[in-house]
């Protein structure tokens, strides 16, 4: 298990609050979450790599409101399945399940890809001692760095 630390540490430390998880795949690869103060989407694809770079680009305040209230739709569902009330199949990311989780997927669509002018940073993880999936967002939050890389 990996080591957790008080909000009130990752805060003091220059760690940031992440909104939303989209994908996780040993690790955080795609979501939303500040960057210097800023909500901003991240993506990270290079799996194979286990690189810890990060396309990151600016979301929108309506965009963010949208996300964070999907984001709010599945901890809901994670919380009632932790309940043994449903189980992985009833995912509202399956489709069909949740008609408002469905509405929000095709708004944010655009907003989730990846534009030209994307930035690439190192985002550095730290874990927050308490529930994995939170309303206000996952246990983890990002401390970020320029990439050597810099864009693309």
């Amino acid at each position: 298990m990996a080591e957790t630390w008080t909000e009130e540490q990752v805060l003091a430390d220059g760690f940031e609050r992440v909104y939303a998880e989209l994908e996780w795949y040993d690790g955080p690869r795609v979501g939303l979450a500040d960057i210097n103060g800023k909500p901003h989407y991240f993506q990270n694809r290079d799996y194979a790599e286990g690189t810890d770079e990060y396309q990151v680009w600016p979301a929108s305040e309506a965009a963010v409101t949208l996300e964070r209230e999907q984001w709010a739709i599945f901890t809901r569902w994670n919380e009632r399945r932790e309940a043994g009330e449903f189980g992985p199949e009833s995912h509202p990311d399956h489709g069909g399940i949740d008609a408002r989780y469905d509405e929000l997927e095709l708004l944010l669509a655009p907003h989730r890809q990846e534009p030209d002018d994307a930035r690439r940073l190192v985002g550095e993880v730290r874990f927050v001692a308490g529930t994995r999936y939170r309303v206000e967002g996952p246990d983890y939050w990002f401390r970020w760095r320029p990439s050597r890389a810099g864009r693309r």
